[in-house]
């Protein structure tokens, strides 16, 4: 039986050299950045403490490809955007959005880039009609994924309650819910949740 592969270890020294311990050689950030289009599995850790500092390193790689012309990926109001939620009561939910989006948009991208191939190829035709579709995709797959993970936020939800709108009457019979306090906690959960579903609308918008 074969076994899975260990990550390979890189070791980042004091002057800020990176060592692959995989080949015994010196890397860059270009070269890291190589291995991870490969699909090559590596952690970076700090030479001298063993600290695990991998999300640095890999930040700073996509810090230098977007400083790379015509290689941006992050548009500035996204930047902005997601500046905004450090710190905020979404940001512990932004993680997982961004990587269930990045997730499903890998696992579809072989049918966007036959549309791409379509819409600019050769003898394809107009570039309108096909170009538009292809954008309708995307934005089709955004919907889909929105909705999946309006889904999953009810895990969030332990009373079964509507996550809009708060006119709705509380599904809970109010007498087992414990009176007027059980009361006051499910619409508060409600209006959270509320609060929660407009969030996500506005960043779905303005993604």
């Amino acid at each position: 039986m074969a076994t899975e592969k260990k990550p390979t270890t890189i070791k980042k020294y004091a002057n800020r050299r990176l060592y692959d311990t995989g080949t015994s050689t010196y890397v860059t950030l270009e070269d890291l950045a190589a291995m991870v289009k490969r699909g090559e599995d590596f952690v970076v850790c700090d030479a001298k403490t063993g600290e695990d500092i991998t999300r640095p390193v890999l930040t700073q790689i996509i810090f230098e490809q977007e400083g790379k012309e015509g290689q941006s990926l992050l548009p500035i109001a996204f930047l902005r955007q997601l500046i905004r939620f450090y710190g905020d009561s979404m940001q512990m939910l932004v993680p997982s959005y961004l990587e269930f989006s990045i997730d499903k948009l890998t696992k579809e991208q072989q049918k966007f880039r036959d549309q791409f191939a379509s819409a600019l190829g050769v003898g394809a035709g107009p570039l309108a009609e096909p170009t538009r579709a292809a954008f309708q995709s995307l934005e089709e797959q955004a919907r889909k994924n929105m909705a999946v993970f309006r889904q999953a936020l009810t895990m969030f939800n332990p009373f079964g309650v509507p996550t809009e709108g708060l006119t709705t009457g509380p599904t809970l019979d109010e007498h087992e819910a414990g009176g007027a306090h059980k009361e006051g906690d499910v619409a508060e959960l409600k209006r959270q949740l509320d609060e929660l579903n407009k969030r996500i609308d506005n960043l779905s918008k303005q993604g």
